[in-house]
């Protein structure tokens, strides 16, 4: 069975807003599973209600190897994102959402 995560449990951060579109970065918490969960995203906290791009990475060590995974599907629906991860069962998860 799919765990859902919603991004309350995860950090998010608009990391460049007023640009005609907003990059978002959520980092999920460690107990986050790849090729298991689902992580949701309302983009309305943003202002957004629409996805250009989402991007998925594992860190295999913590701030020092990245390696980019592909989500197995991403759907929005009335505002709400949701990634189905792709990639390892470990590493720390952090999803970068190119949104309007």
């Amino acid at each position: 069975m799919t765990t859902i995560v919603s991004e309350t449990s995860c950090t998010n951060t608009e990391l460049a807003p007023n640009l005609g579109g907003k990059l978002i970065q959520v980092v999920c918490p460690a107990t986050v599973v790849g090729g298991t969960d689902d992580v949701t995203v309302d983009l309305s906290k943003f202002g957004c209600t629409n996805v250009h791009a989402v991007w998925v990475f594992d860190e295999t060590t913590a701030g020092s190897v990245v390696v980019p995974q592909t989500p197995t599907s991403t759907v929005v629906a009335s505002s709400v994102l949701t990634v189905d991860l792709g990639g390892s069962a470990t590493g720390v998860k952090t999803i970068i959402i190119l949104a309007y």
